[in-house]
């Protein structure tokens, strides 16, 4: 299937382009398909599992989950803290309109 790209026009010519890309995109992906069936074939008929060989799957980095220690406390309702980290709530912002100090609101 030879196509003369002489005779086309510029915009037949990004048409050919753009499909010859997505094509490529998609063979690239079904080999990665392959590639990866054949490690996984590989590793079970070894005796192993994937995550034996490599790890744990990969992905986001789990956070901790350890709360921070609270930095700064409201005067008015002392049960009202904030560490300092994220969206300042509306007592902070409140008390620092009133003329207050970020260090006056120090734990």
């Amino acid at each position: 299937m030879a196509v003369d790209i002489k005779n086309l026009n510029h915009t037949q010519l990004n048409d050919l382009i753009n499909k010859a890309q997505m094509r490529q995109s998609e063979l690239r992906k079904e080999k990665v398909v392959k590639l990866r069936d054949k490690i996984n074939a590989l590793i079970k008929a070894e005796g192993y599992a994937f995550e034996d060989i490599f790890g744990q799957a990969r992905g986001k980095a789990k956070r901790s989950g350890t709360p921070v220690a609270p930095k700064y406390r409201n005067p008015a309702n002392p049960a009202q803290t904030w560490s300092g980290r994220g969206k300042r709530p509306h007592w902070f912002s409140d008390a620092l309109k009133a003329g207050k100090k970020e260090k006056d609101l120090l734990i």
